[in-house]
């Protein structure tokens, strides 16, 4: 796909998403829907926040988004909600759009940053009562979807200077330090439930979670962004070099590259064996999203040679015939558009030797999206179709027309909509 293509596409998914009564009918009235991030209202509104401001479209679509977020029964907060959902998610949209608009929302994002401020500290409460008893944490404890992780990134843009954040990156640091469980030492994000976070009779020891959306990826990458951006603690730089070391020990080379597990269990921790076949390259659990994660780690600890070895670990990915295989969606959170954000994102960080390659790789991630010889209609009505009835930012319509809009254009974003994803 040439870059006017997938401008094109993007627009044409925009359009077709102009106004909620329009694209969503009834169904934008369903409190969840409003409230979602990852599959609703908070999410489109990104899409339209992200074209304004770029000066590709109206803010009276981003400013129709919103008031149907903000609109209806309060927002939910507290144990109930998390940075995709709730109180938390509709902040993200907010705040991309002041940025744009300073001034604007003022007093809603105010009221609604100060609730965050108390959900996390209720939550760094928790975990300290956790810590206390000697328990494993749970992934919705800690994890960029549900967790501390995903409180972070939302308080480092907002508040970098509170001691909420700072509190935060205590947390996770301490995360890093090892733990006693049945006799073994294990990480301390070792949880005991299955990937799912529910408890799983396939994995009777729990696990180490590696991905970006629910493990230590997630984390290493708030640590860096935090770390890049000034914003350190006690122990910053050796927990980042923790994790580091940990996704070294796991690192698999396919002969195409390496790969990192999903996830680590207990007879794998014991035998430092773990058998991988191909697996699919995204931004919630794999490749993409970890290499990325170490990139932003390598950047902030001023290494360079790690630096190209993430970046030509990502490379590797998206070029390897038989992880592209195991991709076959074109979302932002596990399909081809989230690989082609990724890419463009990290491209525009890498160093001169990977910058380019990077960015060559772009056309052949993006041709599944919006098949050559096809027109950006055709292609938006097949992309909607298939994402029906959620156009929203992770599995739908919506996140593929903001995942093509770096790609198309060369541009970082205007707008942090992606700081959900902590992939800049």
């Amino acid at each position: 796909m040439m870059p006017h293509a997938a401008l094109d596409l993007a627009r044409e998914i925009a359009d077709r998403l102009a106004y909620p009564a329009t694209s969503l009918g009834a169904a934008v009235a369903a409190d969840w829907r409003r409230q979602s991030l990852g599959h609703g209202v908070p999410g489109i509104a990104l899409l339209h926040i992200e074209l304004a401001a770029a000066g590709l479209g109206p803010w009276d679509r981003a400013d129709a988004w919103l008031a149907a977020a903000t609109s209806g029964q309060p927002l939910t907060t507290g144990a109930d909600s998390h940075a995709f959902y709730g109180a938390p998610a509709v902040a993200h949209a907010l705040a991309c759009a002041a940025e744009r608009l300073p001034g604007a929302y003022g007093a809603v994002l105010d009221a609604l940053d100060r609730q965050m401020v108390s959900d996390a500290d209720r939550r760094l409460a928790c975990a300290e009562q956790r810590i206390a008893a000697g328990q494993l944490p749970a992934l919705a404890e800690f994890d960029a979807i549900r967790g501390l992780t995903g409180y972070g990134a939302y308080l480092l843009r907002r508040r970098p200077d509170s001691d909420t954040v700072r509190t935060v990156l205590d947390y996770l640091i301490q995360l890093t330090l090892p733990l006693d469980h049945q006799g073994e030492t294990v990480p301390g994000w070792w949880t005991a439930s299955g990937p799912s976070g529910r408890p799983d009779d396939r994995y009777p020891d729990g696990h180490g979670n590696t991905g970006v959306a629910h493990g230590i990826g997630g984390v290493l990458a708030l640590l860096s962004l935090a770390a890049r951006h000034g914003t350190m603690a006690a122990g910053h730089r050796e927990a980042i070099r923790s994790i580091l070391s940990w996704l070294d020990r796991w690192q698999v080379d396919t002969g195409r590259g390496p790969v990192w597990p999903y996830w680590v269990t207990l007879p794998a921790l014991r035998t430092g064996d773990l058998a991988l076949g191909p697996q699919r390259p995204s931004w919630c659990y794999g490749t993409a999203g970890l290499a990325r994660a170490q990139q932003l780690a390598a950047i902030a600890l001023g290494d360079r040679a790690r630096q190209l070895a993430a970046e030509r670990a990502l490379l590797a990915a998206l070029t390897d015939p038989n992880q592209l295989r195991t991709t076959t969606d074109n979302g932002l959170c596990h399909g081809f558009s989230g690989l082609a954000h990724i890419a463009a994102r990290a491209a525009h960080d890498a160093l001169p030797a990977t910058a380019g390659r990077l960015r060559a790789v772009l056309p052949a991630l993006l041709a599944p999206v919006h098949p050559p010889g096809s027109d950006a209609a055709a292609a938006a009505t097949a992309l909607l179709h298939t994402s029906e009835p959620d156009p929203g930012l992770l599995d739908g319509a919506s996140g593929i027309a903001l995942a093509l809009l770096t790609p198309a254009t060369g541009a970082p974003p205007h707008t942090s909509w992606d700081a959900c994803l902590l992939i800049a």
